[in-house]
């Protein structure tokens, strides 16, 4: 959906959900292709009527191009003309015509004689200069264009290119119930959290896997399947892991993963198995990782970090150890061979919902 055309359901929203009939759209919207069985189902689950239509324009702004004709088409065709005018109206910018002026000769009374003369005898020469301004080129200079299509390229390369559909793989692990001998508690709600993930991104065009309480052993296998897939006509992938968590040594990624067996695995090793080596098809393309898992048993208290602490520096070089592609040696400056590359572990996000040593409310 354009952005315009979301901008105008956030303007009318305040009359969409106090108007709309949300109950005979359901079946249009789905064949249109607006909605999915199980995402109209979520809206319908929201509650009252008014509740439902708010979900239902909060969930159509992150729908495709053709959401927005086809939601005021259903309008029409469900009788609901007044909404659909309101969104039709609103979408249409209104063609500005030119006035049509017509020259008119007027007179000016003279001294003695009461004769007019034509206008333009009295006009001074400076106003006809003004129309002859209008006609200076406002094209830009060469030296502009050159600027703009620079800015243009530079900002082209800041920007991950998400045009593909399916836009990506997406897994999620949602780990419920642990083994006894794990002294790890069972993660209820945790199965709210990943129905509406699954749902979420799915709505936004990825192929999503769900599998549920696996092994420490078992969650790598996955992973490794997982990286070892085809992401050559991808632009993204998508890794979210629900579970208990702890914290592990690391050097960049920190924290670790429980299985249902109660063995752990670390982020930064579920990370490298998609980096730039292992991973090939996904270099240059973002990696996304979600963790909601404890990072420790601190409760609201984060951590402090001592720059000036050796204690603190990870072990085996810097936390910012892939911000330069390569280094040069001293007193050679010169090489005809050098080859610009990426870091390893680029293109990638990881989040987590607390900081390292922290607990979250579903552990």
């Amino acid at each position: 959906m354009e952005e315009a055309q979301r901008a105008l359901l956030q303007r009318s929203r305040l009359r969409l959900v106090g108007e709309l009939q949300v109950a005979p759209l359901w079946d249009l919207l789905l064949h249109k292709g607006v909605f999915t069985q199980d995402m109209i189902e979520e809206i319908q689950r929201a509650g009252t009527r008014r509740d439902q239509a708010r979900q239902l324009v909060t969930d159509l702004q992150t729908r495709g191009r053709q959401a927005f004709p086809a939601f005021v088409s259903s309008l029409r065709e469900t009788g609901q003309n007044d909404l659909a005018a309101l969104l039709s109206e609103g979408a249409k910018f209104p063609q500005l015509r030119p006035l049509d002026l017509k020259p008119v000769e007027i007179g000016l009374r003279g001294g003695k004689g009461d004769t007019y003369r034509k206008a333009h005898e009295y006009l001074p020469t400076p106003v006809q200069a003004v129309t002859e301004r209008r006609q200076v080129s406002t094209r830009p200079s060469a030296a502009d264009q050159g600027s703009a299509a620079e800015r243009s390229r530079r900002n082209s390369d800041m920007v991950y290119v998400l045009k593909a559909d399916p836009c990506g793989y997406c897994l999620i692990i949602n780990n419920v119930s642990f083994i006894e001998e794990s002294d790890l508690s069972s993660r209820e709600g945790s199965n709210v959290d990943c129905e509406k993930l699954e749902k979420r991104f799915k709505s936004l065009h990825f192929d999503v896997l769900v599998r549920r309480d696996l092994k420490a052993q078992e969650i790598a296998g996955e992973l490794q399947r997982l990286a070892r897939q085809d992401h050559s006509a991808l632009d993204c992938c998508l890794v979210v892991i629900l579970s208990h968590g702890c914290q592990t040594s690391h050097i960049q990624f920190p924290g670790g993963i429980y299985g249902t067996d109660g063995k752990h695995i670390p982020v930064e090793k579920i990370v490298n198995f998609f980096n730039g080596s292992h991973c090939p098809s996904l270099r240059g393309k973002p990696k996304l990782f979600f963790i909601q898992a404890c990072g420790g048993e601190q409760k609201d208290r984060g951590f402090e970090v001592d720059s000036d602490s050796p204690v603190n520096q990870p072990r085996g070089g810097s936390v910012e150890s892939d911000a330069t592609p390569f280094q040069l040696q001293p007193g050679n400056l010169d090489e005809p061979d050098a080859v610009a590359s990426l870091p390893t572990p680029s293109d990638i996000l990881v989040s987590y919902s607390t900081f390292p040593g922290g607990s979250c409310c579903v552990c």
